[in-house]
């Protein structure tokens, strides 16, 4: 077994034209669901083509993968912890995540591949921004195999709604919790993953114009969390427009089962009483920021941030 460092596999086989470096590679736990989901920036972030073969294989080999999707050249898998033998075929099942576990601070996950997906298990991946280090057993290519453990710092995943932060004079919401989102990830305080616009009621007599609310996704060392929710609030109170500016908090990979709320608060107009009964009921931490009114909406948009392409489609019957 060879254990690098990203740095060391760059400077050891960066020259090599058949190498091609994943972008970035992050990983969150969820000890209650006895999850891990992990986000793959595919090769130099533009590798569609690859990010593709491995949502089709990577399912269909391991048993451990029990959820994968693909935007654009990024992969996200959730994983079941534990370990499974991988019977690997030529063409038809050629890589897969042979085990996923959790040591103290660490997630190790084990890729395992055939030819060029061994490749990609192996040195292509222990070069990402993130990666701790990579041990490899078998490098891959060719007609080989590549086998390799690859070590990730333990993050915990954390979704941010907000909801009401502009005025009919000015303002965006979708924007402005963007660029919040990734003040997070320049300050070093979480990594920014994913950004939901949610369509809330569109007959709603309170909204500006367009009526949605955000849902932002973060990956953060767990002696961060309280630091990203308290800059993240104090940013927020700082630059909104509003009077009734609300968030909402969830830790965990997936939602609590918001879907009846949240269809509600996209077809007809929901009160701020029944959307704190229903946070305290799912475990949500709500916060106001400037009002009461912006809950609505960001609690709502807890359940719509794993699913982007769903949580924008409109529900309500034009008037």
């Amino acid at each position: 077994m060879e254990t690098y460092r990203p740095e060391e596999l760059i400077e050891k086989f960066g020259s090599a034209p058949w190498i091609s470096p994943y972008q970035k590679i992050i990983a969150t736990y969820d000890k209650p669901a006895n999850l891990i989901e992990i986000h793959e920036f595919h090769a130099r972030g533009r590798c569609i083509g690859g990010s593709a073969w491995e949502i089709y294989h990577y399912p269909r080999v391991s048993p451990l993968v029990v959820k994968a999707e693909r935007e654009g050249a990024r992969n996200i898998f959730q994983v079941k912890i534990g370990s499974c033998n991988l019977k690997l075929i030529p063409s038809i099942a050629a890589a897969g995540i042979e085990s996923a576990e959790v040591n103290g601070d660490e997630i190790k996950l084990t890729y395992t591949g055939l030819g060029g997906g061994g490749v990609a298990a192996t040195i292509c991946r222990g070069m990402a921004e993130g990666v701790k280090r990579v041990q490899v057993y078998e490098r891959g290519g060719g007609g080989g195999s590549g086998k390799a453990d690859l070590i990730l710092p333990l993050k915990h995943k954390i979704i941010i709604g907000i909801d009401d932060t502009d005025k009919s004079e000015a303002g965006a919401t979708w924007s402005l919790g963007n660029e919040l989102a990734l003040r997070m990830e320049e300050e070093g305080i979480a990594d920014y993953l994913r950004h939901s616009i949610i369509q809330l009621y569109t007959q709603n007599p309170h909204k500006t114009t367009n009526c949605v609310s955000i849902a932002l996704t973060f990956a953060v060392e767990p002696r961060r969390e309280e630091q990203l929710i308290e800059r993240f609030k104090q940013l927020l109170q700082e630059n909104t427009l509003s009077k009734d500016t609300g968030m909402a908090v969830y830790n965990g990979v997936n939602p609590p089962n918001l879907k009846a709320y949240a269809i509600r608060a996209k077809t007809v107009l929901v009160e701020a009483e029944e959307t704190k009964e229903v946070a305290e009921k799912t475990n949500v931490r709500l916060i106001e920021i400037t009002g009461e009114r912006g809950l609505i909406g960001a609690l709502a948009a807890i359940w719509y941030a794993n699913t982007p392409d769903e949580s924008v489609k409109v529900l309500t019957k034009p008037e």
